[in-house]
């Protein structure tokens, strides 16, 4: 199983957002029954949302990773995730993705079937982490991150973003494979929102197909609702999703195969549009 399975290089993959959690930045708590449990029938029923309106993989999230979000405690994290994953993998014909940057979590949620690991800290938060990927077999997106989620919008800094966060995740890159995971298990995600300011998260999204030469991997851009779009546009979280789908178009234009959204129906034409103008360039003028 490979990501040429799961992300196949003849379309960009959407990968659908599934919050499980009461404090999200833009969808957490809505998956709650009124004990402050998770609810598995509302899960269900918004992960079959999110495939109908076109998502080819849905991505479940235990842990909030919004800017100061604090850390919760790993058996809570695999409490709201793994009943979950059980539910959708046993209902819906997509596969199935555990965010989380922990290894007992991810090795409870593989189990669960999962079939892919999104780490937001690219292992930097657990390294063991890999090791759980590796046994199984599994696909493995490392994302891009400085700090934890509580500290990474600190006055983060960069000389140069590009050449920062490429080495970064090349390092990142050479752990996982160290640990086992098969090159073609790897996808990257320069971690739009997460530990950047907001020309750092322009100039990722702008540069997106120079980063994916540079690491000769599949890349994922996780840019839906984020707060770069708000100091963009003006608009409150809710109310970005015409942002978010431009940005996932500029990303797809660039050469992303991924990209992770609120709104898979509105983010699919999006990427389509992206794609095709993509594609249409020649390659003497670009």
């Amino acid at each position: 199983m490979g990501d040429d399975q799961l992300f196949p290089a003849d379309r960009v993959t959407v990968m659908g957002i599934l919050n499980v959690t009461p404090d999200s930045f833009s969808d957490g708590g809505r998956l709650l029954d009124s004990g402050g449990g998770i609810c598995l029938d509302r899960s269900l029923a918004a992960a079959r949302a999110l495939v109908k309106a076109g998502a080819h993989m849905i991505d479940v999230g235990g842990e909030s990773t919004r800017p100061g979000a604090d850390e919760v405690a790993v058996q809570e994290e695999i409490d709201r995730t793994v009943g979950v994953i059980e539910k959708l993998v046993e209902d819906l014909e997509v596969p199935v993705s555990i965010d989380s940057r922990r290894a007992p979590v991810v090795r409870c949620a593989l189990r669960a079937g999962a079939r892919v690991v999104n780490d937001i800290s690219g292992l930097t938060s657990d390294p063991t982490l890999a090791g759980e990927v590796a046994k199984a077999g599994s696909v493995l997106i490392l994302g891009h991150l400085r700090g934890t989620p509580a500290t990474m919008q600190d006055s983060p800094r960069y000389k140069d973003v590009l050449e920062e966060v490429a080495v970064d995740l090349a390092q990142s890159v050479e752990k996982a494979r160290a640990a086992g995971v098969a090159s073609t298990n790897l996808v990257v995600d320069p971690g739009i929102g997460f530990g950047k300011r907001f020309e750092d998260n322009l100039e990722l999204i702008a540069h997106i197909g120079w980063l994916k030469g540079r690491l000769g991997l599949p890349i994922m851009v996780g840019a839906s609702r984020k707060a770069f779009l708000g100091t963009i546009t003006g608009e409150p979280v809710a109310d970005r999703e015409f942002a978010s789908h431009a940005a996932c178009a500029v990303a797809a234009f660039g050469g992303a195969d991924a990209v992770r959204v609120h709104d898979p129906a509105g983010a699919l034409r999006a990427v389509e549009v992206g794609r095709a103008l993509g594609s249409a360039r020649r390659k003497e003028l670009s």
